[in-house]
C-alpha cells in the first residue's frame, strides 16, 4: 500500500511545497494544476507502450500522437510528436512553458473529442504556471514519482495503475487542509466501508448526486473489482487475523500479466490489483456504470481526471444541481452512495418538482433525492448529520418517516464526531436503505474507533471498528432475534417502537448506558485521613526548623 511508501509520500509533499513556494497555494488550483502534469506524463506513457505492443504483435496501431494538430483559433500546425511529455520536458525552461500553455494543453484538453464529458468541462480549464522554474521543478518531481510508482510496482508486486491511483487519492487528501474545501471529501476508509455494506455488483448502475472528487464511485468501482477475485477463489475473505498477506486467485485471467491477488490494506479491507481483472469485457461494463454529479466545475474536472487515474476512459461526471428542477434521472440506479452537502438551502422555485419534502434544506432533500434515484430494490448508503436523524422538525420527521415507511431502513450506524476532522467537527450517521422493501428491525452500531485518533492529526492506529460493522452488518438477519441487548455497539430496534419516537434515529434514544457505581468513603473516615497528614506535614516542618 501506498502509506508504507515513505519515498512516494515524500515526493508528493515535496510537489505540494514546490507548488505552495511557487505561488499557487490555493490547494485546489494546484490540485488542478498537478493533475494536468500527471496526465500528460501519463498519456505519453501509455501511449509509447502500446506503440511497442504494436510492434512486437505486428498489430495496426495509430497513435493518438501521431499527425499533425492544429491549433484551436488559428492556423498553424504542429507535429502532434512535439506535445509529447518525453519530448517537451527537454526544452529549454522559458519555452517548455510557452509551448505547454499555447500547444500541449489545447491538445490535452480535446483529448477525448468534442462529445465526452471529460472535453465539455476541460473547455474552461486553464493551465496557470507563473513561473518557467516551477514547471521545471514540478516536472523533475513527476518523474521522480513514475519511477517510484515503477520501482513499487516492480519490487513490491502491485500494479502501476493501482499504485498511480493511490498516488492521486494522496494528492487530493491534501484538499482536507484547505479549510472549507474539505467538504468535498470524505475519508477514504469510511467510503470503503460503505461499500462493503451495499456491496455493489459488476453491471449495476452507481451513482453519487453530489460527487465531489468521486471518492464514492470509486469506492464502488475498487469494491466491484475485488469482489470479481474474491469469488474467484471460492473462499472465506481474509480475517484482519491473518495479517497483510497476499493470496494468489485462481481462475481469473489478468490483462496485463499481473497475477490476480488479494491482499488486506491499511484498514483492514480485502484489496485486489485492478488491473488483474480489468479485462476488455469488465472493462466496458464498467465504463458505464458509474454516473456523479457535482454543482462545482473544479470537482467536477478533478473527479473526471481522478477516474480516469484509476482506469476509468469515459467517466460520466457531469456539472448539475441534483436538487433543481433540470435533474430527472429518478428510479435509474441500484446502488447510490454519497454524503451530501450537510448545511445550505436551496431557493424554493428551483427545487424539484419530485421534492415533496416541506423544507429548503439541503441536507433533507438530498435524502429524499438519494430515495427517488434508486429503482425498486436498489440500496443506498448516506451519510447524513445528527440533526437529519434526530431533529424534531417537521419536516425532518417527514425524511426519515420516507426511509422507515416507503424503504427497509436496515442500518444506522453512529460515526464518532471526530472522523471528519481536521476540517469538521460534525457528528454524523451513516444510513443503509433500500427502496420498496419492508422496514421491520432497524440494526443500530455505536462506532467508537474508526481505525485513527479522533483529534486534528488522525494518525493511524490499531483500534477499529470498520471489520466488525462489516461482519456484525452481514450477521444482522439471524441475530435480529436475539441482538436486543442495548448495553452493547450493536443491537436491533423494532419499527413500532421507531414509529413511537417520531421517527427518531438517534442511537442514545435507544442504547442502555452503563454507569459504574462509585462508592466512595465515609466523612469521618476522609477527615481522620486528612487529620493524620497534617499531623505528619506539621511533624516533618519541625524537623526542618531544628536543622535550620
Amino acid at each position: 500500500m501506498l502509506q508504507n511508501n515513505a519515498t512516494l509520500k515524500a515526493l508528493i509533499d515535496k510537489l505540494w511545497q514546490n507548488f505552495w513556494e511557487g505561488g499557487i497555494a490555493n490547494p485546489l488550483t494546484a490540485i488542478e494544476q498537478i493533475t494536468y502534469l500527471l496526465f500528460m506524463k501519463r498519456l505519453d506513457d501509455l501511449e509509447a507502450k502500446r506503440e511497442r505492443d504494436a510492434e512486437w504483435t505486428g498489430e495496426p496501431y495509430v497513435s493518438r500522437f501521431a499527425g499533425s494538430y492544429t491549433l484551436p483559433g488559428s492556423n498553424e500546425s504542429i507535429d502532434k510528436n512535439e506535445l509529447r511529455w518525453s519530448v517537451f520536458k527537454h526544452k529549454p525552461a522559458d519555452e517548455m512553458l510557452l509551448h505547454v500553455q499555447m500547444r500541449v494543453f489545447p491538445f490535452l484538453k480535446s483529448l477525448n473529442g468534442e462529445t465526452s464529458a471529460f472535453t465539455k468541462h476541460m473547455a474552461n480549464a486553464v493551465f496557470i504556471m507563473p513561473k518557467a522554474g516551477l514547471l521545471v521543478t514540478a516536472i523533475n518531481i513527476v518523474e521522480d514519482i513514475f519511477k517510484a510508482i515503477e520501482k513499487d510496482a516492480t519490487e513490491g508486486g502491485h500494479a502501476f495503475q493501482d499504485i498511480q491511483g493511490d498516488v492521486y487519492e494522496m494528492l487530493l487528501s491534501e484538499i482536507a487542509t484547505a479549510g472549507k474545501n474539505g467538504q468535498f471529501r470524505t475519508p477514504r476508509h469510511l467510503i470503503k466501508l460503505m461499500a462493503e455494506l451495499v456491496a455493489p455488483q459488476l453491471g449495476q448502475r452507481i451513482a453519487d448526486p453530489s460527487c465531489g472528487t468521486g471518492g464514492f464511485l470509486l469506492g464502488a468501482y475498487q469494491y466491484i473489482l475485488t469482489d470479481l477475485v474474491r469469488n474467484s477463489i471460492a473462499r472465506p475473505p481474509l480475517s484482519s487475523g491473518e495479517g497483510p498477506g497476499v493470496r494468489p486467485a485462481p481462475g481469473v485471467r489478468p490483462q496485463t500479466g499481473v497475477s490476480p491477488t488479494l491482499q488486506l490494506d491499511e484498514d483492514g479491507f480485502e484489496r485486489a490489483a485492478i488491473s488483474a481483472v480489468l479485462t476488455p469485457q469488465v472493462k466496458d461494463i464498467l465504463d458505464g456504470s458509474f454516473v456523479g454529479y457535482d454543482i462545482d466545475t473544479t470537482m467536477v474536472r478533478l473527479g473526471l481526471m481522478n477516474m480516469m487515474m484509476h482506469g476509468i476512459d469515459e467517466p460520466q461526471i457531469d456539472y448539475k444541481d441534483t436538487l433543481s428542477k433540470s435533474f430527472n434521472e429518478d428510479s435509474q440506479y441500484q446502488i447510490v452512495l454519497a454524503n451530501p452537502p450537510f448545511t445550505g438551502n436551496i431557493d424554493k422555485g428551483d427545487i424539484n418538482e419530485g421534492l415533496k419534502l416541506p423544507t429548503t434544506k439541503t441536507e433533507l432533500l438530498f435524502v429524499e433525492r438519494i430515495y427517488n434515484m434508486l429503482t425498486m430494490g436498489g440500496t443506498a448508503a448516506v451519510i447524513v448529520p445528527s440533526g437529519v436523524i434526530q431533529n424534531s422538525g417537521k419536516a425532518f420527521e417527514a425524511a426519515r418517516k420516507l426511509i422507515v415507511e416507503q424503504a427497509e431502513l436496515k442500518a444506522v450506524i453512529a460515526v464518532p464526531s471526530g472522523a471528519f476532522k481536521p476540517y469538521a467537527g460534525v457528528s454524523t450517521a451513516i444510513l443503509i436503505f433500500t427502496k420498496g422493501g419492508e422496514t421491520k428491525n432497524v440494526w443500530f452500531y455505536d462506532m467508537q474507533a474508526d481505525g485513527y485518533t479522533l483529534d486534528d492529526k488522525r494518525n493511524k492506529i490499531a483500534d477499529s471498528d470498520l471489520p466488525d460493522i462489516v461482519q456484525r452488518y452481514k450477521e444482522r438477519a439471524s441475530l435480529n432475534a436475539t441482538n436486543t441487548d442495548r448495553k452493547q455497539k450493536y443491537f436491533v430496534v423494532p419499527k413500532q417502537e421507531i414509529v413511537a419516537n417520531q421517527y427518531d434515529l438517534n442511537l442514545s434514544t435507544y442504547k442502555e448506558e452503563v454507569y459504574e457505581e462509585v462508592v466512595y468513603e465515609k466523612p469521618e473516615l476522609i477527615l481522620e485521613k486528612l487529620e493524620s497528614l497534617e499531623a505528619e506535614i506539621q511533624k516533618g516542618l519541625a524537623g526542618l526548623k531544628e536543622l535550620m
